[in-house]
């Protein structure tokens, strides 16, 4: 699968602004859509959410979109009034350049909270990066840079239906809880979709995929997901709407897991697989409480097959059930069978974590047809290290 498929009519830049200390790193991106786009957003749900955040909300979900802006390294949240000035300049400076409304123009920031933007920087970075959007992969992966923070690499996912193509941008490593977290997302489609059937599209998508992953439970003030499309390809109603749905969730699903690989400092990718509870809902909230369990996430960092950690978390989320009524796996290997501990090889399970980037754990209840599939990582030395000097 070729991630770097890019959806047709949109142009792409990535620029150093000097934002950030660091020499030669891109912070300050820009997406342009050739046409007017229909456009829908999902964001966080903290009380205390950013300046973009709530800029951006108040225009969605919209048609006539043009261009999206971002900043990273600085968070513009808890900026007050100036944080809202800012974040409105920051759409005025590209929508002077494209020669539209700047109520057109979407805007996202992530990075350290409570801090004011270097808005003298800005002025002088967006005109710049407006001039130099372009077509293609390496406009493409410059934006795809410019968005990071502690991530490792950039995160990109497309699917192709037809004529349609989608394309998918992501950061996001840490500070990551359900409800989105420090995280931002970036779905761009050549098809043409009303702006009502975008927002369910996303809404829908987002629930299973960016709002079932979770490092550390934390969630952020900035998380910001927009889907634009820009009409370059055919209408789509139907059957075909609910098809391009399908292929929107996967993307989301995708970038969701290259997020929980990377979080900081991370080993493993944590796959929880629930089913068979009364709803999707109760599935949920049992994968949740497990992901977000340091004993469990632990355990796989050090190899230890201590399952009964997975089972006690299950069983202190909340959802009513007996022993009796779940089995747990870990990868193929079947340790507690409804409600029952099974004699298992402790070394093999043992080498199962050790050896595997991706590990999976598998519960069964027997009180429904509600599941969910919800994605972690590990907790290591390394990401206590990185959260604890972030800012210092």
């Amino acid at each position: 699968m070729n991630e770097w498929l890019l959806a047709r009519g949109y142009r792409y830049a990535g620029i150093v602004g000097k934002l950030r200390t660091e020499p030669d790193r891109r912070d300050v991106g820009v997406i342009v859509s050739d046409a007017p786009a229909t456009a829908a957003g999902v964001f966080t749900q903290n009380r205390v959410c950013a300046a973009p955040v709530q800029v951006s909300r108040d225009r969605l979900p919209a048609s006539g979109v043009r261009a999206i802006v971002c900043c990273s390294g600085n968070a513009n949240a808890c900026t007050g009034e100036q944080g809202l000035a800012d974040a409105r300049r920051m759409t005025e400076l590209v929508a002077h350049d494209l020669q539209v409304n700047p109520e057109q123009v979407l805007v996202a920031s992530t990075g350290v909270i409570g801090r004011p933007l270097p808005m003298p920087i800005l002025e002088a970075a967006i005109p710049k990066a407006v001039k130099l959007a372009a077509q293609g992969r390496d406009a493409a992966s410059d934006f795809a840079h410019s968005i990071l923070t502690t991530d490792t690499g950039t995160k990109v996912a497309s699917r192709t239906l037809g004529e349609i193509t989608i394309t998918g941008f992501a950061k996001g490593a840490a500070m990551i809880g359900p409800n989105m977290a420090t995280m931002l997302g970036f779905i761009l489609t050549d098809a043409a979709v009303d702006e009502n059937d975008l927002q369910h599209i996303l809404k829908a998508s987002v629930d299973v995929s960016f709002n079932c992953v979770s490092v550390e439970g934390h969630t952020s003030t900035n998380d910001t997901v927009f889907l634009l499309a820009n009409g370059a390809g055919p209408k789509l109603s139907g059957h075909d709407l609910a098809t391009f749905q399908e292929a929107v969730r996967s993307v989301c699903v995708e970038l969701a897991r290259k997020i929980a690989i990377d979080a900081e400092g991370a080993e493993h990718l944590i796959t929880i697989d629930v089913e068979g509870c009364r709803t999707d809902a109760e599935a949920k909230q049992i994968a949740k409480t497990i992901a977000e369990s340091a004993l469990v996430k632990t355990a796989v960092f050090g190899a230890d097959p201590n399952w009964g950690r997975v089972v006690s978390a299950a069983g202190y989320s909340g959802v009513m059930f007996e022993e009796k009524d779940l089995s747990l796996w870990m990868g193929d290997m079947l340790l507690y069978r409804s409600g029952t501990p099974l004699p298992f090889d402790a070394a093999s399970a043992s080498a199962y974590l050790k050896h595997n980037r991706e590990v999976d754990f598998k519960l069964k209840f027997t009180l429904g047809s509600g599941r969910c599939t919800f994605h972690t990582c590990d907790l290591t030395y390394e990401y206590v290290k990185l959260n604890a000097d972030y800012t210092t």
